[in-house]
């Protein structure tokens, strides 16, 4: 039976060896500042284990270029895989090819569309989207509420849809408004600007070009949340009466917090999800069981608790 396992911070399955291991780690891109958080805070762990090699590529956002390293990863010899996935609709070839080799293979921070079927040397270390997006719409609401406005209007925007955090995390902000304590807020538009900080600013300047009308604006990653003030504010938008959310807690998203521009974002534990599928890699490596998925808490930061996450991620 599949099991899951919460966890807060990093986990404890390390155990000493005196025979070198070398794990394979194929990130979707090395261009993203949460990846990049999480890839270094892979890198520092794994400096810290004795014997422990970590190979990091870079997959360039292609799938088919993911796969080739997955490839080469096996026929180098790795005792385990750690991936970052592209597309997670196309992870399950990935998992094909590690289990003919043999090779244990841990997926990270994106959850894999074969999440509920990996077979018993494979698992899934990440923070669980269903309480992503549902954090942060829940405090869009207590806000707009506090601040009186209802009706109120939200404009969404949307992650890569082929990743299923994006997916996940804008299906939370629909289910929270359908809620009746958050039924006052409608969603004026909703569009993908796929993580990007420059496709979110542009999303938002066409909007506001269009004349569309909005009290708040949510967007699954604090990138696109930053895009959106940035354009926001070059309209002259007083963003004192602007409610904009995001996700991940990075340095940038909490110094525009600092600044008064980013109202809600949610802790995504970038260390914690790296070392946790490093642990879990090793540990399959080994030959002992562990929990194939492993979800670490995501946490609703606000500029009331703001100082405890400054040097999270």
């Amino acid at each position: 039976m599949k099991k899951t396992l919460i966890i807060a911070g990093l986990t404890g399955l390390m155990s000493t060896t005196a025979m070198a291991e070398t794990i394979g780690l194929s990130m979707a891109t090395f261009d993203d500042n949460f990846l990049t958080v999480l890839r270094n805070g892979m890198v520092e762990y794994a400096a810290t284990l004795d014997g422990v090699e970590l190979q990091a590529e870079d997959a360039n956002a292609d799938v088919g270029k993911q796969l080739s390293q997955i490839e080469n990863f096996i026929a180098s010899g790795v005792d385990a895989i750690v991936v970052n996935a592209v597309d997670t609709s196309a992870t399950q070839a990935m998992s094909d090819a590690a289990e003919a080799a043999g090779i244990p293979l841990v997926y990270v921070n994106r959850q894999p569309i074969n999440v509920d079927s990996l077979p018993d040397n494979q698992a899934f270390v990440a923070s669980n989207e269903v309480d992503s997006g549902t954090l942060q719409t829940l405090e869009v609401c207590r806000l707009l509420t506090e601040a009186g406005t209802n009706p109120a209007t939200i404009v969404v925007m949307v992650g890569d849809l082929s990743n299923q955090a994006a997916v996940q995390r804008t299906a939370d902000i629909h289910e929270v408004i359908s809620r009746p304590e958050c039924s006052f807020m409608t969603i004026a538009e909703e569009q993908t600007a796929t993580w990007s900080r420059q496709l979110g600013a542009d999303l938002m300047t066409n909007w506001l070009g269009a004349g569309v009308t909005f009290d708040a604006v949510i967007a699954n990653n604090d990138e696109m949340a930053i895009g959106a003030i940035q354009s926001l504010k070059a309209a002259g938008v007083d963003m004192s009466t602007m409610i904009v959310a995001g996700i991940d807690a990075t340095q940038d998203a909490l110094a525009a917090m600092q600044a008064g521009d980013l109202d809600v974002t949610v802790f995504q534990d970038a260390a914690g999800q790296g070392a946790g599928s490093l642990d879990a890699a090793l540990a399959l490596a080994r030959g002992e069981t562990v929990e194939q998925k492993v979800y670490i808490p995501f946490q609703l930061v606000t500029p009331a608790n703001i100082g405890d996450y400054l040097s999270a991620n």
